[in-house]
């Protein structure tokens, strides 16, 4: 794939931010399925989930690759919260946990409503602490998970977990299936995609924006529909811009909607992280890689709580 293949620019604001040079970096190729992309900086490398290999892989500048986590649970979507503690959806574990700083795993959440969560697949922390996650039926789609027929929740939903109560509350099931979620940078909007276009043609392959009202979700709306893939993980950056893992590769939204510029890659891209000291390294699961491109932008920072 050429340079001239690689970046589509709408807007001479990707322009700028791809600088004059842009280049997309291989780092590593030895994965089934690269998902859960997260930086973490306590550990100063990025982690992504295997899902398929029941693993969580690593890549840093000093020691290059290597295995996190393994087994994982299948692990899926992964995040840090305010103390920079890895919170991971579990596919196969059918939770939401927390690896504490000495390396134990705390439950954060396995049901709701009396009945176990579905597949938790993808999870972001609000500055006041509460962890919001999507909880979809994808894990029942593949019996090599072992979860029976029948999911124990009556449908998808996105959920919260209350940072004081640890309870966990139902904030939207207005989805086919929610996979990825992001607050904007000041957390005044939630960002949830829908990819119920992966189980056919004429499902969901949108981005939905709600207003964020305290420890709820209101005024939902269309923000883009994504093709020719799905939305599948994205992160926002400072500027407000929404980078989105849409199959093909990378395309970015601006907040009013507006596609800026695409970055494609030679396998079907799932997830995606800013990274690094500056926050100036995006990262970028692709099926069996792993791969990176430094930008003139940052990843969004998390307000005070």
């Amino acid at each position: 794939m050429t340079r001239s293949e690689q970046f589509e620019i709408f807007d001479d604001d990707f322009r700028r931010i791809l600088g004059s040079a842009p280049n997309l970096k291989l780092l590593a190729d030895d994965l089934t399925f690269a998902e859960g992309v997260c930086w973490v900086p306590l550990k100063n490398k990025v982690l992504v989930s295997d899902l398929p290999n029941n693993r969580i892989v690593s890549w840093s500048e000093s020691e290059g690759f290597g295995i996190y986590r393994e087994p994982s649970e299948c692990s899926n979507g992964n995040t840090i919260d305010l103390e920079g503690r890895v919170i991971s959806c579990l596919t196969r574990g059918r939770a939401v946990v927390r690896e504490e700083h000495e390396g134990s795993m705390t439950t954060v959440a396995d049901s709701f409503n009396g009945g176990k969560l579905t597949s938790p697949n993808d999870v972001v922390v609000k500055s006041d602490g509460s962890i919001w996650f999507t909880d979809p039926d994808y894990g029942f789609l593949h019996p090599e998970l072992g979860h029976g027929d029948i999911p124990e929740q009556d449908r998808n939903r996105v959920l919260r977990v209350d940072p004081d109560s640890s309870e966990v509350t139902m904030v939207s099931e207005d989805f086919d299936k929610p996979n990825g979620i992001a607050f904007s940078p000041d957390e005044s909007v939630m960002y949830i995609g829908d990819t119920g276009r992966t189980h056919g043609e004429f499902r969901a392959h949108q981005l939905m924006a709600f207003d964020v009202s305290g420890d709820t979700l209101e005024n939902p709306r269309l923000f883009a529909e994504i093709n020719p893939h799905v939305p599948d993980g994205f992160r926002t950056d400072v500027d407000g811009n929404i980078w989105i893992a849409a199959g093909d590769g990378i395309q970015i939204f601006n907040p009013n909607g507006d596609m800026l510029g695409k970055i494609h890659t030679p396998e079907v891209a799932a997830n995606l992280s800013f990274g690094m000291s500056d926050s100036q390294t995006l990262f970028i699961g692709a099926t069996s890689s792993i791969w990176s491109i430094e930008l003139n932008t940052a990843g969004s920072i998390r307000p005070a709580g």
